[in-house]
């Protein structure tokens, strides 16, 4: 299906903060008619079911951040097989308002960290032994890294890991000054439950 042949609704007006090429590649996308309006494309339903994965008892949606961010904590699918796969969004030691907790503890910033990862598998009836893989940011690699190695390998030492999941560290300025780690990661369930 060809995105610019689906219904659309209006949801705004371009102003002068929108440049020549940004309302050129919109106009192109189907996302701004000739009178200046910004279009939505109106809801198809996917090709494979999904279903968002949250743990609103630890952190809230990142869309419901004052200044909203444009991805949910985790999204599912289920495959035919009667699996399905999670995708955890980078997830941070935020708390339930969506406030950073741990300003410069760097140490702690990670377990809460995997305290929020675990209750978002939790949320689909997983588990760290779902986990396939998985992608830590650090603010200061240089810095952090035998920090973060051990409390990771203590982490999946406690949590019974064996094989672990495939990882990568990579150095990254993340989305808030403040923060010092974000993870993201991936698993393979038997059709999640919730």
């Amino acid at each position: 299906m060809n995105v610019i042949d689906v219904e659309k609704k209006v949801i705004g007006q371009v102003d002068g903060s929108f440049s020549a090429a940004e309302r050129y590649e919109m106009g192109e996308m189907g996302l701004l008619d000739e009178e200046g309006s910004i279009l939505a494309w109106e809801p198809v339903a996917p090709q494979v079911p999904r279903f968002a994965i949250e743990a609103q008892s630890v952190l809230n949606e990142a869309y419901d951040y004052g200044l909203p961010s444009s991805f949910t904590r985790g999204l599912g699918l289920e495959i035919k097989s009667g699996q399905s796969i999670l995708w955890l969004s980078g997830t941070s030691a935020v708390d339930e308002t969506g406030a950073t907790v741990y300003a410069g503890d760097f140490r702690a910033q990670t377990w809460r960290t995997y305290r929020n990862l675990t209750r978002l598998l939790e949320a689909r009836g997983a588990t760290w032994h779902d986990i396939v893989r998985t992608s830590s940011y650090l603010r200061d690699i240089e810095r952090d890294y035998d920090d973060f190695n051990r409390i990771r390998t203590l982490f999946f030492k406690c949590a019974g890991l064996d094989p672990l999941p495939a990882s990568t560290g990579i150095q990254a300025r993340l989305c808030r000054s403040d923060l010092l780690i974000e993870i993201e990661a991936f698993a393979v369930v038997a059709a999640a439950a919730g």
